[in-house]
């Protein structure tokens, strides 16, 4: 199952929970997992700021913290995404909002299978990753439209 929540946020994205359950189901089948419970919670950079001091003792601005809950080849997890980082990273790289909200969605989702991305080496495979999920979510999004 996919949520999706929003804290202290004006805008709501368009991002549909039955689009990203079908993408996730695809992506963490990839990894030889299963998708199990997934909030995509949706707020402020200063929300997430707070979180980030909070829970990793870390004091900068991020695009997405991710809980990690998953259990044995079970993925679930919270995944915490500042809107205001996914518009300015859109705007710096050149590609649409909803684009860089996907791209966010399922880093978060590939964290949770297992990927890294604090070293050189495990960046570049996270951004593999990621290009290759966005290539497969063109078929979820007109599998939703012909339902």
């Amino acid at each position: 199952m996919v949520d999706i929540e929003y804290i202290e946020i004006n805008e709501i994205p368009d991002v549909n929970p039955e689009f990203l359950f079908s993408w996730y189901v695809d992506v963490v089948s990839g990894y030889k997992k299963e998708l199990g419970d997934i909030t995509v919670i949706f707020c402020s950079d200063e929300y997430l700021l707070e979180m980030n001091r909070e829970h990793l003792d870390h004091d900068y601005y991020t695009d997405i913290i991710t809980f990690d809950y998953t259990e044995g080849k079970v993925v679930s997890g919270d995944l915490f995404i500042s809107l205001d980082r996914v518009r300015d990273n859109a705007e710096s790289e050149k590609v649409s909002f909803r684009d860089e909200v996907h791209r966010v969605c399922v880093h978060g989702v590939l964290h949770l299978c297992g990927l890294k991305d604090k070293s050189e080496e495990d960046e570049v495979a996270m951004r593999a990753a990621e290009n290759l999920a966005l290539e497969k979510r063109m078929f979820h999004v007109e599998h939703l439209k012909s339902n």
